[in-house]
């Protein structure tokens, strides 16, 4: 029965922010989102295995080649991905978990529900990008 209150419990400013219910909606999110880009992976994985033959055409041998790079450069995404899903579990565990790493204010819950790896607020991650640009510029 906790399970149907869970899944139609929203986060919402009126309560304390990353209160016991924040940090277990925000956990059930992450493991259910590296659980599926797990279950993507052993899929690619598998993919891989089965085109494991040599096609005698040249240009089925290029996309073949083409889209088997595509697929591993997806996975190295996803593998940084799940770094960054367990290094927010870890947060949730320590109690850092919602603050900015830069500011230490609260990070909204919208862009934490949108976006639940950021460990930056918006102004955080703004300033962040346009110091990246500036930089890029020279």
């Amino acid at each position: 029965m906790a399970a149907e209150v869970d899944e139609a419990y929203k986060p919402s400013d009126d309560e304390p922010f990353m209160n016991e219910r924040q940090r277990e909606y925000f956990r059930a999110k992450l493991l259910s989102w590296k659980e599926e880009i797990l279950k993507e992976s052993k899929e690619t994985i598998a993919h891989l295995q089965d085109e494991n033959h040599v096609l005698p055409d040249l240009a089925d041998r290029a996309s073949s080649e083409t889209d088997r790079s595509l697929e591993l450069r997806t996975r190295d995404r996803q593998r940084k991905l799940i770094s960054k899903i367990d290094a927010a579990l870890k947060r949730i565990e320590d109690g850092s978990y919602g603050y900015c790493e830069e500011t230490g204010e609260p990070i909204s819950l919208k862009r934490l529900d949108a976006r639940p790896i950021a460990t930056l607020s918006i102004e955080a991650q703004e300033r962040h990008e346009r110091r990246e640009r500036v930089y890029r510029d020279d």
